[in-house]
């Protein structure tokens, strides 16, 4: 697995669009959410259907066709510099398909950020454009919202990034040892459901996979982790980072089931990387070279983030 490309920092005054390819977002959020981006001397716009609600699915923020020409226009837009999404939820899968990728190619590389849901476009950008994304916090949020290390982490990412090369996880070493890899990931769930598609890679294969998931039953992971290991997925994968798990069991059943799905690969595997749905999540970017250190629960990047 190759270093993807990584898209410029961004400096004051970037314009930056503000979108929904998944879930509903709630007005009052998405307001103190600008204003957190405001106070950054940011600019930014919301895209035209950033607030709308599915008419037969209410857990879509609007329809497919609006929800994929959003996004579209945001990052065609020559005077957006990133593409931060709202909220996750569910549906952006459902909005892959309608893209138009050599449209989004020769609009140039360009930040996205985004996390849960989101992991599918992670994927679809890594795979059809070849670019690094960030694995953060979403405007719209409520952990960020309310949350300044989470806001700062972020911040720094974007208009900083040399300043945030090294992550430090809050646990210890599920699987001791160092890996060099690539980053790559997202949420367990998403992963799962992406096997097979043409948006996403076909294994982790020399990658330092992160995950994290939320709301979902031990029994589910479980069937999640099976599913990627039984496909071949999992072949290669040079080291595991293990985010947060909120709502999905008891801490020690589920490091139970992390152990035994993920202790036979023979990498090493960090927990707590406080990346993911827990409070002050971090923020990651996927597709930069790294290395991992199990060990002393660290993850430094190669090269910053962002050029």
């Amino acid at each position: 697995m190759n270093d993807l490309t990584r898209p410029r920092r961004l400096a004051p005054g970037a314009r930056v669009a503000v979108v929904a390819p998944s879930g509903p977002v709630p007005e009052e959020r998405l307001q103190a959410g600008l204003d957190v981006l405001r106070g950054w001397d940011l600019d930014p716009v919301v895209a035209a259907h950033a607030l709308d609600r599915h008419g037969t699915f209410g857990y879509l923020a609007g329809t497919d066709a609006d929800r994929a020409a959003d996004l579209q226009a945001a990052w065609c837009d020559p005077a957006v510099d990133a593409v931060l999404c709202a909220r996750g939820g569910y549906g952006a899968q459902r909005v892959v398909d309608l893209l138009d990728w050599d449209a989004l190619r020769a609009a140039g590389p360009k930040v996205l950020v985004g996390f849960s849901d989101i992991t599918a476009l992670h994927e679809a950008f890594a795979v059809r454009l070849g670019l690094v994304t960030l694995h953060g916090p979403m405007a719209a949020g409520v952990d960020f919202l309310k949350n300044a290390r989470a806001q700062e982490h972020l911040k720094a990412t974007l208009f900083a990034p040399e300043t945030v090369r090294t992550l430090t996880s809050g646990g210890a070493a599920l699987v001791p040892g160092r890996a060099r890899g690539v980053t790559l990931g997202g949420c367990l769930s998403l992963l799962a459901a992406d096997l097979g598609t043409p948006h996403a890679r076909p294994g982790a294969r020399g990658g330092l996979l992160c995950l994290e998931d939320v709301g979902e039953e031990t029994y589910r992971l479980d069937r999640c982790l099976t599913q990627l290991l039984r496909a071949g997925w999992l072949d290669g994968v040079r080291g595991v980072l293990l985010g947060s798990w909120e709502d999905c069991g008891t801490p020690d059943r589920v490091r139970a089931l992390l152990a035994d799905r993920l202790g036979g690969l023979g990498v090493p595997v960090a927990e707590e990387f406080g990346f993911g749905h827990c409070a002050g999540a971090l923020t990651v970017p996927f597709g930069v070279s790294a290395e991992l250190d199990a060990d002393a629960g660290t993850l430094t990047l190669d090269e910053p983030a962002l050029r």
